[in-house]
């Protein structure tokens, strides 16, 4: 017989609220095709009633008619799908039944009397507590009712009918019928509920077995007494070296409080918690014998019972290093960012003084000869004033050519042309330079310069310059009285070009951030020194230009010393980018490739 029809129409009858599947549709479908069925069976028999008894009296016409109540019911849980409701009603319904068939059969003392046993069971096919205590009650008040009506000899015409044959044998069916449909609906939920565990306990233990996260179930003590086998990926170890104590045993001795402190309060105070520490692994890369302790997030979260106790603690680990790592280089990353805002900040207030005061000069005094246009200034004294015009002009020059040469050694467009380079000549040619300055000041540069350092394979301009900065910053930074050397030394591979002299110092503090554009020792806006702090991180560019470095020794009080290491031969070493670009010789290369 095919029954899908049927299933379907079940299917369609059941109320919105109730049809997600599982055991609350099933217990609304039995519950509706049992009244259903009941109603239908026993409104059909009425035909075979009248044709063995012939002509019926009021009372069991009466007892007919209250068939139809579970037609009513199943009727008013498919619209409204309160189950509770309806089951109280379904109980109450039945009760009358069997206290009126009882009443008819014998009374108090009647078999019939022995269905209400049944009543309480079907309630509690419902999965309601109430429901049962409803009907448990509507059971007792039914038996009293009976027993109050007996007494009032109410009972007397009634009696007779037990004495009918189809009546006997409707009770009998009816009985057998009755208990039939409830143990098939048992069967069916029992059926259905374990179906349910499994396919609930196989998703869990699906999830458990292929989550990377560690799953365990802790007892009240702590124990571990579930663990899924992502143990291993975490730990290095087998799962059943975790279980009791044994993952207690793994936890960095001064993380333990914390461990066993988010296990007690998830079971103190029935909500999730959640706690870091150090959990010891096995490196199963090196065969499981290198131990180290690695960071780890504990979620646990309790599991209420029925009696509202908490049963066990169900915990998830996973391990943090990856996301830890993440988060320090988004610190590194704010950091970098805020530095770079300061940086701008500082790099504005600096430039503002330092474009303004040669800018300033040269308006004023081309003022002063625009408004002397007639002849009647001194020529000497306009020579002085065009000189002076010049003067900062070549300032202002070379400062927006210290910014442009920046911003082309960070964008990887300032190109260089190695060339064969002797040092010392260098040094010289540079000393000269700013040896008259230097003199102004009362500072003395001295000279290191050993016999025999081979020539290197660099930009001449560009060791020039790194050379001119790092002497111009010592003079800057040196007082009246002190000495500077100018130096060269043969390192490994490379040639160390050092500047070291005896002035204020920097502060150790400092030191990381010399180098960086725009940015001194002493970077406050009001500075007692000068610059835009370009001179430093310029070194710093061009000396990365010739796969360099740059180096910085300081004590306050004491003296600096800035080495730029440059590698000696170039023609092996790997190209940087656009910095490896060439250039045409310019007159300066051409007169030394002559020379």
């Amino acid at each position: 017989m095919d029954i899908a029809p049927i299933s379907r129409f079940l299917d369609g009858v059941v109320h919105k609220s109730a049809a997600g599947g599982g055991l609350a549709t099933l217990r609304h479908r039995d519950f509706i095709a049992a009244h259903l069925a009941a109603g239908l069976v026993l409104l059909s028999g009425i035909p075979i009633w009248l044709a063995l008894s012939g002509p019926t009296s009021f009372v069991i016409a009466l007892t007919f008619s209250w068939l139809i109540v579970p037609l009513a019911i199943a009727f008013y849980l498919s619209r409204t799908g309160r189950l509770e409701i309806a089951q109280i009603v379904s109980a109450a319904a039945l009760v009358g039944l069997i206290v009126w068939l009882a009443a008819m059969s014998g009374g108090i003392r009647s078999s019939v009397l022995a269905w209400l046993v049944l009543v309480p069971f079907e309630a509690s096919l419902s999965g309601s507590r109430r429901a049962v205590a409803a009907s448990v009650a509507i059971a007792a008040f039914g038996v009293i009712l009976l027993f109050q009506v007996e007494e009032s000899g109410t009972l007397a015409g009634l009696s007779a009918v037990a004495e009918s044959l189809p009546f006997s044998a409707a009770l009998v069916v009816g009985a057998v019928a009755y208990a039939g449909g409830l143990a098939a609906r048992v069967e069916r939920l029992s059926r259905e509920g374990v179906r349910a565990a499994q396919r609930g306990e196989e998703s869990y233990r699906l999830l458990a077995d292929h989550s990377t996260d560690m799953i365990t179930r802790h007892s009240a003590n702590g124990d571990v007494e579930f663990a899924s086998p992502a143990v291993h990926m975490l730990t290095g170890a087998a799962v059943e070296d975790v279980l009791g104590e044994g993952l207690f045993r793994r936890v960095h001795v001064a993380d333990r409080p914390i461990y066993l402190k988010v296990l007690s309060e998830t079971y103190l105070s029935r909500r999730p918690v959640a706690a870091e520490f150090r959990l010891l692994r096995n490196d199963p890369e090196a065969g499981g014998t290198v131990m180290r302790f690695i960071p780890v997030e504990m979620r646990c979260r309790p599991v209420v019972g029925d009696n509202g106790a908490v049963d066990t603690v169900i915990a998830v680990t996973r391990d943090t290093s990856k996301r830890n790592e993440r988060e320090g280089e988004l610190q590194q990353a704010r950091e970098a960012a805020d530095f770079a805002s300061r940086a701008k900040t500082q790099f504005l207030a600096h430039m503002s003084h330092e474009l303004r005061t040669p800018l300033n000069a040269i308006i004023g005094f081309s003022q002063i000869l625009e408004g002397n246009a007639g002849g009647g200034m001194a020529t000497e004294r306009r020579c002085e004033y065009a000189k002076l015009i010049r003067v900062s002009g070549e300032h202002l020059l070379e400062l927006v050519n210290g910014i442009l040469d920046m911003s082309k050694i960070e964008s990887g467009m300032f190109a260089i042309a190695p060339e064969q380079v002797c040092i010392a000549p260098l040094i010289d040619g540079c000393c000269d330079m700013l040896g008259q300055q230097a003199a102004e000041r009362g500072i003395s540069i001295l000279r290191e310069i050993p016999d025999g350092l081979p020539e290197i394979a660099a930009d001449i301009r560009a060791c020039r310059q790194i050379l001119l900065n790092l002497l111009a910053n010592a003079i800057k930074f040196t007082d009246r009285g002190g000495h500077i050397t100018v130096g060269a030394r043969v390192e490994a591979d490379m040639v160390a070009l050092f500047v070291r002299d005896t002035g204020i110092g920097i502060a150790a503090e400092d030191l990381p951030r010399l180098g960086t554009p725009f940015v001194q020792a002493d970077a406050v806006f009001s500075r007692h020194y000068e610059g835009t702090g370009l001179g430093l991180s310029m070194v710093k560019g061009l000396a990365a230009l010739h796969d360099g470095r740059l180096t910085i020794e300081s004590q306050p009080g004491i003296g600096t010393t800035v080495t730029a290491f440059l590698p000696i031969d170039r023609t092996e070493r790997p190209t940087v980018g656009a910095f490896s670009q060439t250039r045409p010789a310019g007159p300066e290369q051409k007169e030394r490739k002559s020379a």
